[in-house]
């Protein structure tokens, strides 16, 4: 959106994050069907897993000393404005460091052919993901390296399904801190489930499901109208799930 804002066209800017808002939907509601019904049917078991704290990643170990010294010299008002601000000169940063590229696997020669294969990007998603353990900061890596011409839309889609995975890393545990046993179980299965699709998209109908996908996807975005109605949606099922007695 805030590329889109700079004045890139929308078909490259918002693409990404409907893309991904897409293949996320068409994955996690066939997983949470088989998930309900294995805990239901009680084909798994809680599972008996313990832990002492919150999960850290390899960038929490930098970044927090960082943040720490912010909140201690800052009242609590700045920090917000603070936080967009940084946000806003990473990306600026980012878009900067990064080359205009039409045809973007000239600039990885032979690398770039590996690179773009579904398997590769699968793995190269779920690989960064674990890193960051935020599917929000990997997701986000892909709007200017899509809009630079470094990686099209259709290499973006395994990416997508990659991340989707391993950002479950740290759910897992703070599922178990909070919910115990009980709540690790729900959010295992899910991710099994998630994995489960996954891979037998990638395996046995790929292309059928990227054409599908990134069709919805190019008739979303080239309607005003229509994205409006898609992102309403997506705010509006979370909000009536609220309301629903289970």
């Amino acid at each position: 959106f805030l590329y889109h804002l700079r004045g890139h066209q929308r078909a490259a800017s918002v693409a990404i994050g409907v893309l991904a808002l897409l293949t996320t939907a068409a994955i996690y509601i066939p997983a949470l069907v088989l998930g309900y019904w294995l805990l239901q049917s009680q084909w798994i078991g809680v599972m008996t897993a313990t832990v002492d704290s919150p999960l850290n990643s390899v960038i929490d170990v930098i970044v927090d000393p960082v943040v720490a010294f912010i909140v201690h010299i800052s009242p609590d008002w700045l920090l917000l404005i603070i936080g967009a601000l940084i946000l806003l000169s990473a990306f600026s940063l980012l878009d900067r460091a990064i080359p205009d590229v039409p045809g973007g696997q000239s600039v990885f020669g032979k690398v770039g052919q590996l690179l773009y294969r579904p398997w590769a990007m699968f793995l190269l998603g779920a690989l960064i993901t674990s890193f960051t353990l935020s599917v929000s900061v990997s997701l986000s890596m892909l709007v200017p390296l899509t809009i630079r011409g470094l990686i099209r839309r259709e290499n973006a889609l395994p990416y997508i399904m990659g991340a989707n995975i391993t950002t479950f890393i740290d759910t897992l545990v703070a599922a178990l801190i909070i919910g115990g046993a009980a709540a690790f179980t729900i959010v295992f299965v899910e991710m099994m489930c998630v994995t489960f699709f996954s891979l037998v998209i990638l395996l046995l109908c790929y292309r059928p499901f990227a054409r599908i996908v990134l069709g919805t996807e190019a008739f979303i975005v080239s309607s005003t109208p229509r994205l409006i109605g898609f992102l309403g949606l997506i705010f509006a099922i979370p909000l009536v799930l609220l309301f629903v007695r289970w």
